[in-house]
């Protein structure tokens, strides 16, 4: 990503926008409360995006141990998607998630055996209990490194440890947070799924606002 070229704003306004950002207000509103042109909020919540996209591409080498849950969950467009191959024009998203601990996010191209599982092994220390649905794109974890539950939904109560509550609130709050810019466009969903991910590891927004003042300052001059 490099050094960004410096910002116009002042340093008031970016300060603004930072606090909009933080607090999830979408560009336009943010805009008009700080009083800036609305393609100049964009491009500078465009911006931050990068940014917090950069520094956890950083950190993807990170392994997770202990409780793991996998999930699978589909983005965008209007039809309620399918499982597997064509998912009726929305965006895959595959996510693992540390109980008490953070989640990691990737898009995909299927939910096949063969793009989940490497991703698994890359991430996941051996020996790590892994909890997942009953998606055959999972089957292979049963002949793993990996001790493998499998969350039956249709069972009315959940045993105690085996679910994938986590990850499963992972994705509704980052649909949530979604819905209100109306739209992604495609091109630019990697860095709105990746500031989704940021905002979930770090839940406390002066956290997140010091992390973001601190990264424009090193990355925007």
């Amino acid at each position: 990503m490099g050094y960004m070229r410096k910002s116009r704003l002042s340093k008031s306004k970016q300060d603004r926008l930072l606090e909009h950002f933080v607090a999830g207000t979408t560009a336009r509103c943010a805009a008009s409360l700080v009083g800036v042109n609305r393609n100049t909020a964009a491009y500078y919540f465009h911006r931050l995006r990068e940014i917090i996209t950069y520094h956890l591409e950083q950190e993807a080498d990170a392994v997770f141990g202990g409780e793991i849950e996998v999930d699978e969950s589909y983005f965008g467009g209007k039809r309620k998607g399918k499982r597997g191959r064509g998912a009726g024009g929305k965006v895959p998203v595959f996510g693992l998630l540390k109980r008490k601990g953070k989640v990691y996010t990737k898009i995909i191209a299927d939910a096949s055996s063969a793009t989940l599982i490497p991703i698994i092994e890359r991430k996941v220390v051996p020996d790590s209990i892994v909890y997942s649905d009953c998606w055959r794109g999972y089957n292979a974890l049963d002949v793993s490194d990996f001790k493998h539950c499998r969350i039956n939904h249709s069972k009315l109560f959940a045993d105690k440890r085996n679910h994938i509550n986590g990850i499963e609130n992972f994705w509704n709050q980052a649909k949530r947070h979604l819905r209100k810019f109306n739209g992604v466009p495609r091109a630019h969903f990697g860095l709105f799924l990746k500031e989704c991910e940021w905002r979930f590891n770090n839940s406390d927004p002066s956290i997140q606002l010091a992390q973001l003042r601190q990264w424009v300052r090193k990355n925007m001059g």
